[in-house]
C-alpha cells in the first residue's frame, strides 16, 4: 500500500475536501453581485378623471394619463467598488480554508498510514523476539530437566512470553482501527481490507527552520486566511465610513395624455443619513473593532504557527538522530550482549536472569526505535499540514 496513491485518492474523494471545494467555488460568485448596481425598477401607472377604471378622462382631462416610469438607485461612488473586494477578501480567505482543509485531510490520512506502519513494524519485532524467547524458553526447560537450572528460570520465560503475547493482541486490536480511520479519510466502506504499508525509510529533512519559518509567513495558507481576513475588516471600515455620504435613485417618466401632449418627468431621490448619530457612527465603531480584533487574531495564528513549526521541527531532528543511534549502535550491541549471554546460559557461564535482563533491554531498544520513527513521520506530517511544503519525498 503506497502512501502517494492513497493521497490522491483521498484528494479526489474525502467529502471535507469536496465541500471546502464547493464553498470555495461558491464564495468565487460573490465579487461581482456584490460591486454590480441594484436592480432597476420599472413602474406602470394610470391616473383616471371622473372614474377610478383606467384611462377614464384620457384625452378630456389633463389630469388622466397612462405611464412607465423606470429609476435606478446608484451607491455613492466608491461603495461598489468596496463591496466588491469585500467579497474577493472573503472568496480568497474560504479559498485558503478550502486549501487547509486539503492540508489537514491529507496530514490525518499520513498520520494514520504511519501509525499503521508502526503497528506492523511493532508486531513484527515482538513476533520475531517471541520466537527467540520460546528458543530461550527451550534451552531453560532442558537446563531444568538435566538438574542444571532452577525451575523459576522456566517460570520467567514462560512470564515473559506471555507479557510478549499481551502486547501483541493490543497493537494488533489497534490494527484495525487505523485502518477504518484510513477508509474513512478515503470515503470507503469501514471494514474495505488494505494491504500493509511499505515500509518506511527516515530521511534527513533537508530544510533548516529558517526555510521552514519563511515558508509560513509567506505561502502557509491558515496565515494568508487570516491577512484576508484583515483585509476584509479594514475594507468593511472604509465602507462603514462612506455610510455617511448619501446613496440616490434617479428616474424618468413617459405619461400618455390621449389627444393632449405627453408629459415627462425626471426625479432624483436622496437617501440621506438622517440618524448617523446613532447609525453609521455605531458601523464605523463597530467595523474599527473588528479590523482591531482581526489583526490580533492574525497575529496569535502567526505565533501559534511559529511555535509548533519549531516545536515539531526539533522533535523531527532529535527523532531521526535517535534512530540513527539505536540503529546503529545501540540495537547492534544489545543484540551482541544477548548472543553472548544466550551462549553463555547453555553453557552454565551466566544465569538465566542475565540473559533475561538482555534480552528485555534489547526488546525495549527495537521498539523504542519504532517509536521514534512514528514521532519523526507524525511531526513530518504536521509540518507539512502547517507550511505547505512535502517533506517526505
Amino acid at each position: 500500500m503506497r502512501l502517494e496513491d492513497l493521497v490522491q485518492e483521498a484528494l479526489g474523494r474525502n467529502p471535507e475536501i469536496l465541500a471546502a471545494q464547493k464553498r470555495s467555488e461558491a464564495m468565487r460568485q460573490r465579487p461581482s453581485q456584490e460591486s454590480s448596481l441594484p436592480d432597476p425598477i420599472l413602474s406602470l401607472s394610470y391616473n383616471s378623471s371622473g372614474n377610478p377604471l383606467p384611462f377614464q378622462g384620457l384625452g378630456k382631462e389633463p389630469v388622466a394619463n397612462a405611464g412607465v416610469m423606470a429609476s435606478q438607485e446608484f451607491p455613492f461612488p466608491g461603495k461598489r467598488k468596496l463591496r466588491g473586494e469585500i467579497a474577493a477578501s472573503e472568496a480568497g480567505a474560504e479559498f485558503d480554508q478550502y486549501l487547509m482543509t486539503r492540508l489537514n485531510v491529507v496530514s490525518r490520512l499520513k498520520q494514520a498510514y504511519y501509525r499503521l506502519a508502526y503497528l506492523h513494524g511493532a508486531v513484527a519485532t515482538l513476533i520475531r523476539e517471541h520466537h527467540l524467547m520460546q528458543q530461550l524458553l527451550r534451552i531453560g526447560e532442558a537446563r531444568y530437566s538435566a538438574g542444571k537450572t532452577a525451575q523459576q528460570d522456566v517460570f520467567k520465560a514462560q512470564t515473559q512470553i506471555s507479557v510478549m503475547e499481551a502486547r501483541i493482541a493490543r497493537l494488533e486490536q489497534e490494527i484495525p482501527s487505523r485502518e477504518a480511520e484510513i477508509n474513512s479519510l478515503l470515503s470507503r466502506p469501514f471494514d474495505t481490507p488494505l494491504a500493509r504499508p511499505a515500509d518506511l525509510t527516515p530521511a534527513p529533512i533537508g530544510v533548516t527552520l529558517d526555510d521552514l519559518m519563511a515558508q509560513v509567513r509567506e505561502n502557509a495558507p491558515a496565515l494568508r486566511r487570516e491577512q484576508k481576513l484583515v483585509e476584509r475588516t479594514e475594507l468593511a471600515l472604509n465602507l462603514a465610513r462612506k455610510d455617511y455620504y448619501p446613496d440616490y435613485t434617479v428616474s424618468g417618466g413617459y405619461y400618455y395624455m390621449g389627444s393632449m401632449p405627453p408629459m415627462f418627468m425626471a426625479r432624483v431621490d436622496f437617501k440621506l443619513p438622517g440618524y448617523f448619530w446613532r447609525k453609521q457612527r455605531a458601523g464605523v465603531a463597530e467595523q474599527y473593532a473588528s479590523a482591531a480584533g482581526a489583526r490580533h487574531e492574525y497575529q496569535a495564528a502567526n505565533q501559534t504557527l511559529s511555535f509548533r513549526v519549531k516545536d515539531d521541527y526539533l522533535m523531527v531532528e532529535t527523532s531521526y538522530r535517535l534512530m540513527n543511534m539505536y540503529s546503529t549502535t545501540v540495537v547492534p550491541q544489545a543484540s551482541l550482549a544477548l548472543q553472548s549471554s544466550l551462549a553463555s546460559y547453555e553453557t552454565g557461564a551466566v544465569d538465566f536472569l542475565s540473559v533475561l535482563m538482555n534480552f528485555t533491554s534489547m526488546l525495549d531498544y527495537e521498539l523504542n526505535y519504532q517509536d521514534e520513527s512514528l514521532s519523526y513521520f507524525l511531526a513530518l506530517a504536521r509540518l507539512e499540514e502547517m507550511t505547505g511544503v512535502d517533506l517526505v519525498k
